[in-house]
Protein backbone atom coordinates (compact mmCIF):
# COMPACT_ATOMS: atom_id res chain seq x y z
CA UNK A 1 0.00 0.00 0.00
CA UNK A 2 1.02 3.57 -0.23
CA UNK A 3 0.78 5.60 3.02
CA UNK A 4 1.66 9.80 1.91
CA UNK A 5 2.90 9.24 -1.33
CA UNK A 6 5.35 5.94 -0.08
CA UNK A 7 5.68 3.02 -0.89
CA UNK A 8 4.98 1.03 2.05
CA UNK A 9 6.12 -2.75 0.79
CA UNK A 10 9.53 -1.04 -0.35
CA UNK A 11 10.97 0.29 2.65
CA UNK A 12 12.99 -0.96 5.29
CA UNK A 13 13.23 -2.26 8.83
CA UNK A 14 14.18 1.00 10.04
CA UNK A 15 11.50 2.77 7.62
CA UNK A 16 8.96 0.86 8.62
CA UNK A 17 9.51 1.56 12.58
CA UNK A 18 9.65 4.80 11.56
CA UNK A 19 6.26 5.02 10.11
CA UNK A 20 4.82 2.74 12.81
CA UNK A 21 6.27 5.08 15.29
CA UNK A 22 5.14 8.60 13.49
CA UNK A 23 2.04 7.75 11.29
CA UNK A 24 0.12 4.97 12.64
CA UNK A 25 -1.61 4.85 16.15
CA UNK A 26 -2.68 2.05 18.04
CA UNK A 27 -5.09 1.60 20.62
CA UNK A 28 -5.26 -1.97 22.13
CA UNK A 29 -7.85 -3.87 23.78
CA UNK A 30 -5.61 -4.51 26.61
CA UNK A 31 -4.13 -0.70 26.90
CA UNK A 32 -0.65 -2.06 27.04
CA UNK A 33 0.02 0.57 29.78
CA UNK A 34 3.13 0.36 31.63
CA UNK A 35 1.98 -0.24 35.60
CA UNK A 36 4.55 1.56 36.85
CA UNK A 37 3.88 5.12 35.08
CA UNK A 38 1.45 7.85 35.13
CA UNK A 39 -0.45 9.13 32.37
CA UNK A 40 1.92 11.65 31.51
CA UNK A 41 4.81 8.85 30.76
CA UNK A 42 2.69 6.11 29.37
CA UNK A 43 1.44 9.13 26.57
CA UNK A 44 5.38 10.11 25.97
CA UNK A 45 6.48 6.99 25.41
CA UNK A 46 5.95 7.03 21.51
CA UNK A 47 7.40 10.63 21.66
CA UNK A 48 11.05 9.31 23.23
CA UNK A 49 11.16 7.29 20.42
CA UNK A 50 11.09 10.37 18.43
CA UNK A 51 14.07 12.29 19.61
CA UNK A 52 11.78 14.96 21.07
CA UNK A 53 13.21 16.69 24.12
CA UNK A 54 11.81 16.17 27.44
CA UNK A 55 9.63 19.41 27.67
CA UNK A 56 8.41 19.19 24.67
CA UNK A 57 7.44 15.58 24.86
CA UNK A 58 5.73 15.90 28.22
CA UNK A 59 3.45 18.88 26.75
CA UNK A 60 2.28 16.97 24.24
CA UNK A 61 1.07 14.65 26.43
CA UNK A 62 -0.89 16.71 28.42
CA UNK A 63 -2.71 18.09 25.36
CA UNK A 64 -3.24 14.92 24.16
CA UNK A 65 -4.25 13.99 28.05
CA UNK A 66 -6.47 17.17 28.05
CA UNK A 67 -7.87 16.24 24.45
CA UNK A 68 -9.38 13.34 25.96
CA UNK A 69 -11.04 14.35 29.10
CA UNK A 70 -8.33 13.28 31.46
CA UNK A 71 -6.45 16.48 32.48
CA UNK A 72 -7.47 16.17 35.76
CA UNK A 73 -6.11 12.15 35.86
CA UNK A 74 -2.28 13.24 34.39
CA UNK A 75 -0.36 11.73 37.41
CA UNK A 76 -1.97 8.90 38.53
CA UNK A 77 -0.65 5.17 37.77
CA UNK A 78 -3.21 2.66 35.32
CA UNK A 79 -3.89 1.38 38.66
CA UNK A 80 -5.65 4.14 39.87
CA UNK A 81 -7.99 4.96 37.30
CA UNK A 82 -10.85 3.08 35.85
CA UNK A 83 -11.17 0.79 32.51
CA UNK A 84 -12.77 3.77 30.21
CA UNK A 85 -9.70 6.17 31.56
CA UNK A 86 -6.89 3.77 31.18
CA UNK A 87 -8.57 3.27 27.50
CA UNK A 88 -8.89 7.23 27.15
CA UNK A 89 -4.56 7.00 28.24
CA UNK A 90 -4.46 4.43 25.57
CA UNK A 91 -6.07 6.60 23.11
CA UNK A 92 -4.08 9.77 23.56
CA UNK A 93 -0.86 7.87 23.40
CA UNK A 94 -2.28 6.99 20.10
CA UNK A 95 -2.64 10.09 19.18
CA UNK A 96 0.38 11.92 20.65
CA UNK A 97 2.49 11.85 17.45
CA UNK A 98 -0.87 13.37 15.06
CA UNK A 99 -0.62 10.04 13.31
CA UNK A 100 -2.60 9.50 9.73
CA UNK A 101 -4.14 6.31 10.69
CA UNK A 102 -5.32 4.94 14.17
CA UNK A 103 -5.67 1.23 14.18
CA UNK A 104 -8.24 0.21 17.30
CA UNK A 105 -8.22 -3.72 17.84
CA UNK A 106 -11.64 -4.12 19.82
CA UNK A 107 -11.06 -0.81 21.82
CA UNK A 108 -14.02 -1.56 23.91
CA UNK A 109 -13.59 -4.99 24.54
CA UNK A 110 -12.89 -4.58 28.02
CA UNK A 111 -15.33 -2.43 29.35
CA UNK A 112 -18.53 -1.86 30.48
CA UNK A 113 -21.27 -1.08 27.75
CA UNK A 114 -21.93 2.62 29.42
CA UNK A 115 -17.79 3.40 29.34
CA UNK A 116 -17.85 1.60 26.06
CA UNK A 117 -20.64 4.16 24.31
CA UNK A 118 -18.39 6.92 25.72
CA UNK A 119 -15.12 5.43 24.20
CA UNK A 120 -16.99 5.22 21.03
CA UNK A 121 -18.31 9.03 20.97
CA UNK A 122 -14.94 9.97 21.48
CA UNK A 123 -13.79 7.87 18.68
CA UNK A 124 -16.60 9.46 16.76
CA UNK A 125 -15.27 13.37 17.57
CA UNK A 126 -11.93 12.24 16.49
CA UNK A 127 -13.27 10.83 13.37
CA UNK A 128 -15.10 13.85 12.45
CA UNK A 129 -11.91 15.76 13.88
CA UNK A 130 -10.51 14.52 10.31
CA UNK A 131 -8.53 10.94 11.91
CA UNK A 132 -8.66 7.96 9.83
CA UNK A 133 -9.93 5.45 12.33
CA UNK A 134 -9.48 1.64 11.51
CA UNK A 135 -11.79 -0.24 13.70
CA UNK A 136 -10.91 -3.82 13.98
CA UNK A 137 -14.41 -5.62 16.13
CA UNK A 138 -16.35 -8.94 16.31
CA UNK A 139 -19.82 -7.33 17.38
CA UNK A 140 -21.77 -5.50 14.55
CA UNK A 141 -23.07 -3.04 16.93
CA UNK A 142 -19.91 -1.23 17.20
CA UNK A 143 -19.19 -2.13 13.12
CA UNK A 144 -22.28 -0.17 12.35
CA UNK A 145 -20.58 3.54 13.77
CA UNK A 146 -18.43 3.10 11.14
CA UNK A 147 -18.59 4.74 7.87
CA UNK A 148 -17.11 2.03 6.18
CA UNK A 149 -17.63 -2.22 7.46
CA UNK A 150 -15.25 -4.54 5.78
CA UNK A 151 -16.07 -8.01 6.77
CA UNK A 152 -13.35 -10.63 6.64
CA UNK A 153 -13.23 -14.35 6.97
CA UNK A 154 -10.08 -16.56 6.80
CA UNK A 155 -8.08 -13.30 5.97
CA UNK A 156 -10.18 -12.77 2.82
CA UNK A 157 -12.40 -9.73 1.66
CA UNK A 158 -16.10 -11.11 1.98
CA UNK A 159 -17.87 -7.74 1.98
CA UNK A 160 -17.28 -4.23 1.71
CA UNK A 161 -20.26 -1.98 2.36
CA UNK A 162 -20.99 1.99 2.80
CA UNK A 163 -22.82 2.44 5.73
CA UNK A 164 -24.45 5.16 7.84
CA UNK A 165 -23.18 4.99 10.83
CA UNK A 166 -24.85 5.18 14.11
CA UNK A 167 -23.56 8.25 16.05
CA UNK A 168 -22.96 8.02 19.64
Amino acid sequence: YVLKGREISAMNDDELAQIRNKEIGFIFQTFNLLPRADAVQNVELPLVYSGLARKERKARAEKALDAVGLGSRKHHRPNEMSGGQRQRVAIARALVNDPSILLADEPTGNLDSKTGEEILALMDDLHHGGNTIILVTHEDELAQHASRVVRLRDGKIVSDVRNHPVVG
